[in-house]
């Protein structure tokens, strides 16, 4: 569940007869010629298509000559034999006609449905590729009207109304030839009306083209209400909601309604204008060639053929009107279509954003300050850095890297240093906002620096709203951060490629999401070229394997749409099972076992720690049994960290995190608060399990606010108190760090040290 609320952009609907508020286009000529790309791979018998077309609308103008050899000459002499073979004529060239116009529909029908389903995947492979803040913004039934109506419009476009406009101007070109060589001015009456209509028909496009665009929005938003509704039906029927659904859905029908019907007006109106204008012009010709020839200027034979031709010009001019209609619908698919395929994918804008600063100081003149090579933020190296940070501390606790490696200098000056590269999981000046944001609001997360050692398992505790899910959102790239880094194993994010980030990330969300596939898919989709050893091992982690055997038919039973064959509880496990069947180098979990059972959730601990022990983790915790399963705690308030430490430190030492962790008010004026079950079992207690993740927190001489010295390797004996060596233990196997277990302990030289003063004075402030 994402934890800062936005509000995608929505179509306004309010007053469907107002077609003014629109997204701006382009000509739909313009629009239409960004489809040749997919026209390209079949041109050839497109074309070909087109020319039998041409060739076969050609024909029926030829008809009219054959009717004027027939009438001056065997009709005139009386000949019967004459007669039919005119007859045969026409009859031949009909023929003819209608067998051309089939081979034009056979050529174009199996190319123009390869097209289709190209353009499907293009948009399909698109969609997948854009970032989830382009999600965020889109309504999914937007999207879906897209790939389904919008798709359609453009297939009936591509196979009549793109060839016969070509073909009927042709054929209208070529018509009014022979109307003019056989008669100049009963032509020029005929094509009177060309210039009136011209006008009419380019006002009836500007309007129609603002119809259809507004009916195809209000399909699209129509549809994310379909979808809703179907998704939501547990929620409808449960709230008992049908009926207010129902209200919704007919008002925006009526929506939609009120938009065709003024599509239908609009269309109405130019076919009686292109029906009218050439009827009257054909009248007024035929009233004076009649005349003429009655006067004996004009053979019947040429008065026929020339209104036969006439009249087989009727249907490419009345034809105007609803190719122009259908050219305005196909034109506006084509605009909503590219304005998917033109959201750029965050590989595309991280390389735009290197070119802009790659221009920039040629540009400016500026100098370039020099980076770390990925042009995510500047670099600095040794203790310069440190000394800035002393003399102007940020107001957060950006010290959360707090235990250093073996090797590790005392005052951690050579490690801690902002452009050193360490292992693990390290978060350096992170700062995020979301796109749709307004300019002036504060970013989500701001100031971020973390950093989770390999084969540690970090817990990010906060309250709602204050930016967890954000934070591990980013690790996988499902967003970029606004500003800083973040480094997997010494290589920064940015210059991985997402499949390379993918392969190396898994990610448990709070809000399970299954597929419509089987149980065995579900899972297996953690990984590439998984077995069914890894689909065994997966689901005993997650405490799956005994619901998932109980299913009809096992591993290979479909769990449904969403997984709703499921309760809440399994899909969450199949979920986690997902996350963990790939062994990832980094697992990000939000809060996997929010659904769980009391006892369940205990048995999936316990399986889960031991994954654990061989990754390196960020988990989202809101109870104290989820926390128990971390190395360490980063309390992130406000969309910063304000505190890192064991989980018994913090509960000891700071109110909000004693807060949010006892769903009590805050009581830490009190001193003698007495302790609770929420401080864990005490250091004589814990398992073996736990010993080399955690100090103790218990020992009065250690000092807990210092978070950036966790012991020296080379200091003497611990004492009583101290809670055994620093080699790895049980549950954290291959382990070389000194690890949290010596997160207590303070070296008395690093007691000077300013990152140790400035945290310590930070940590004070926090608990005043």
């Amino acid at each position: 569940m994402t934890e800062t609320a936005r509000t995608a952009p929505q179509t306004d609907l309010t007053d469907p007869t107002d077609l003014t508020e629109v997204p701006p286009r382009h000509s739909a000529v313009r629009s239409l010629l960004r489809l040749w790309p997919f026209l390209r791979p079949v041109r050839a018998r497109f074309f070909t298509a087109a020319f039998v077309a041409v060739v076969a609308s050609c024909i029926g103008l030829v008809i009219p000559l054959v009717l004027k050899w027939l009438v001056d000459g065997p009709v005139t002499a009386r000949d019967p034999g004459g007669v039919w073979l005119g007859g045969g004529y026409l009859l031949l060239l009909g023929i003819a006609e209608a067998v051309l116009f089939g081979i034009r529909r056979w050529l174009v029908a199996r190319p123009l449905a390869g097209v289709e389903a190209a353009m499907r995947e293009a948009l399909y492979r698109r969609v997948q590729r854009l970032p989830v803040a382009f999600h965020d913004r889109w309504a999914s039934g937007q999207l879906l009207s897209r790939a389904t109506t919008d798709l359609q419009l453009l297939r009936m476009f591509f196979t009549f109304p793109l060839t016969f406009l070509l073909v009927n101007g042709v054929t209208v070109l070529v018509g009014c030839a022979f109307l003019l060589v056989q008669h100049w001015s009963l032509g020029l009456v005929l094509l009177v009306p060309v210039l009136p209509l011209m006008v009419m028909c380019s006002v009836f496009e500007a309007k129609y083209a603002v119809a259809t665009r507004r009916a195809q929005d209000q399909l699209g938003d129509l549809t994310t209400v379909v979808e809703e509704s179907v998704l939501g039906i547990r929620i409808v029927k449960g709230f008992g909601r049908h009926r207010s659904q129902a209200r919704a859905f007919r008002k925006l029908t009526h929506e939609v309604r009120t938009t065709e019907l003024r599509k239908a007006r609009l269309l109405a109106s130019i076919w009686c204008v292109v029906t009218l204008l050439p009827e009257i012009a054909i009248a007024a010709a035929l009233v004076l060639g009649t005349v003429q020839v009655a006067d004996g200027e004009l053979s019947a034979g040429t008065l026929v053929a020339f209104l036969s031709t006439a009249l087989a010009l009727r249907w490419p001019v009345e034809s105007i009107g609803f190719l122009l209609a259908m050219s305005n619908e196909a034109a506006t698919a084509a605009d909503r279509y590219f304005e998917v395929l033109d959201e750029r994918t965050a590989e595309e804008t991280a390389e735009g954003a290197v070119a802009e600063r790659a221009a920039g100081p040629s540009r400016g003149g500026a100098p370039a300050s020099r980076t770390d090579g990925t042009g995510a933020r500047p670099v600095t190296t040794g203790g310069a850095a440190h000394g800035a940070a002393a003399a102007d501390p940020p107001d957060d606790a950006s010290g959360a890297d707090s235990a250093p490696h073996p090797g590790d200098h005392a005052g951690g000056d050579a490690d801690d240093s902002p452009g050193r590269d360490r292992g693990g999981m390290l978060f350096e000046g992170v700062e995020f906002r979301y796109p749709d944001t307004p300019p002036d609001a504060p970013p989500t997360l701001r100031s971020i620096d973390l950093h989770i050692r390999p084969g540690e398992t970090m817990a990010l505790v906060g309250a709602t709203g204050s930016g967890k899910t954000t934070l591990t959102a980013l690790v996988p790239r499902l967003y970029d951060p606004t500003a800083g880094r973040i480094v997997l194993d010494g290589r920064d994010l940015t210059t991985l490629t997402r499949d390379e980030v993918r392969t190396l990330v898994a990610v448990a969300f709070e809000e399970p999401t299954l597929f419509s596939a089987t149980a065995a898919e579900n899972v297996l989709m953690g990984g590439d070229d998984l077995q069914e050893a890894d689909l065994l091992r997966a689901l005993a982690v997650a405490q799956a394997e005994g619901f998932v055997r109980a299913l009809p038919e096992g591993a290979d039973t479909q769990v449904g749409e969403q997984g709703m064959s499921l309760s809440g509880g399994q899909r969450q496990r199949l979920a986690l099972a997902r996350a963990v069947a790939g062994r990832p180098r980094f697992l990000i979990l939000d809060d996997p076992l929010s659904a769980l059972d009391v006892h369940t959730e205990a048995l999936v601990e316990a399986a889960l720690r031991q994954v654990l022990a061989t990754t390196t983790a960020l988990v989202v915790a809101h109870r104290p049994s989820t926390v128990l399963l971390a190395d360490r705690v980063a309390l992130l308030s406000d969309g910063r960290i304000t505190a890192v430490g064991t989980h018994h430190e913090l509960l000891r030492d700071n109110p909000e995190y004693a807060t949010l962790m006892s769903g009590e008010p805050d009581r830490s004026d009190d001193p003698e608060r007495p302790a609770t079950d929420l401080d864990g079992p005490r250091p004589d207690a814990r398992s073996d399990a736990h010993s080399p993740g955690h100090g103790d927190p218990d020992h009065s001489d250690h000092d807990h606010g210092d978070h950036h010295d966790h012991g020296d390797p080379d200091r003497g004996d611990p004492g009583p108190a101290d809670p055994g060596p620093t080699a790895p233990g049980p549950a954290d196997p291959g382990r070389t760090d000194a690890g949290p277990a010596d997160a207590g302990r303070t070296d008395p030289a690093a007691r000077t040290d300013p990152d140790h003063c400035r945290t310590s004075r930070r940590e004070g402030e926090s608990v005043r």
